[in-house]
């Protein structure tokens, strides 16, 4: 990946940075990266602490001493400074007065209140102007490397799916089955996984981000897994819903609901289309059949080196997709004490529509 070429696009913007509704903003002279997963995407550093001032025409690394010798295998093509005293304000400040800046954009989702007092006390003399989405803006597009890589940990998660189905049986537990699902992702090549793994029995499945417990699989359960693996940093992120036995009569309707919503909203998704539109193809399946009220969340988001990110497929979005962002689709209906039903795969964007990656079935099994 070129992460000098990445640095160039960003460096390009630092002129338009700043505050957009004054009338006589020069843009800034430096642009402060602090948030780590846009640092591994200008750097391919992957520790948990570094920094990056980027200028036009320069671009140096900050992180601590316990990241001397990685640094230096990952970050061989930029100025590293050492912050021994682990004071990043303090090592932002000095690095920004060396290079002349007077005004540096920082980012507003990437910096704590904290570090912001520090850097205004110990950056006295330079401004600094919030930016918002800068790096993660350039982060949508992926490139086709990243692809590779989700793919990669796509099919680490459809080869947990065929394991864990293996796994159900009566009494089995919530936290059994995470587990499971999580080791078969790293046998099947994952280097760890993308979020933490979402296993929902029975009524536990009308809660959308259910946190597992020591219930027990029964028969006429359903069984809501999300769950996606990680590989070089980059993730997927997938749900599939199936049944232990016959299932609540309510419960197969609603799947039969959310499966045709789900494919409406994929064949929403396409270069140039909008959040609001591609959220509103599936949405409106949901709402025509009666649930409307019990789909509770936007329809997707982006998934790269966050499992969260841009663009986001939601009602009152505005983003517009481009060819070669990666998103996910996924609506739910949850019926409190009941259960629930999601069905979440992750598309490519592309220029004719949505190429999915998983390939794992969406028909409703009942094992």
């Amino acid at each position: 990946m070129d992460h000098g070429l990445r640095r160039a696009r960003l460096a390009e913007r630092l002129a338009d940075l700043g505050d957009p509704g004054d009338p006589g903003d020069l843009g800034v002279e430096a642009f402060l990266v602090t948030h780590m997963p846009n640092v591994r995407y200008l750097t391919g550093f992957t520790g948990s602490n570094g920094q990056v001032v980027l200028t036009t025409d320069a671009a140096v690394f900050v992180t601590d001493g316990r990241y001397v010798e990685q640094s230096r295998h990952e970050v061989p093509d930029l100025e590293r400074v050492v912050d021994v005293d682990r004071d990043a304000a303090a090592a932002l400040a000095g690095v920004c007065r060396r290079l002349g800046v007077s005004r540096a954009a920082f980012e507003a989702a990437g910096v704590t209140y904290e570090l912001y007092e520090d850097l205004r006390a110990k950056a006295e003399g330079i401004e600094l102007v919030s930016a918002r989405g800068e790096v993660e803006r350039l982060r949508w597009m992926k490139e086709p490397e990243e692809i590779r890589l989700i793919e990669r940990a796509q099919r680490a998660a459809d080869a947990a799916f065929d394991a864990i189905l293996g796994e159900l049986r009566e009494g089995v537990t919530e936290l059994e089955l995470a587990l499971e699902l999580e080791l078969a992702m790293r046998r099947a090549g994952a280097d760890g996984v993308a979020f933490e793994t979402i296993v929902a029995l029975g009524e536990n499945a009308a809660e959308p981000h259910h946190d597992p417990t020591r219930r027990p699989l029964r028969r006429g359960d359903v069984v809501l897994m999300d769950f996606g693996g990680l590989v070089d940093g980059y993730r997927s992120d997938m749900t599939r819903t199936v049944a232990f036995g016959e299932p609540d009569a309510r419960l197969r309707e609603v799947y039969g609901v959310v499966r045709a919503a789900q494919q409406a909203g994929v064949e929403a998704v396409r270069a140039g289309a909008t959040s609001t539109e591609v959220d509103e193809a599936a949405r409106r399946v949901i709402r025509d059949a009666g649930y409307g009220e019990l789909f509770t969340h936007g329809l997707g988001h982006g998934v790269g080196l966050e499992v969260h990110e841009g663009p986001w497929l939601r009602r009152e979005g505005r983003d517009v997709l481009p060819v070669g962002a990666v998103v996910t689709v996924e609506p739910g209906v949850y019926i409190p004490e009941l259960g629930g039903v999601r069905i979440e795969d992750t598309v490519e964007v592309t220029d004719a529509g949505a190429r999915v990656l998983p390939r794992s079935s969406k028909e409703l099994l009942v094992l």
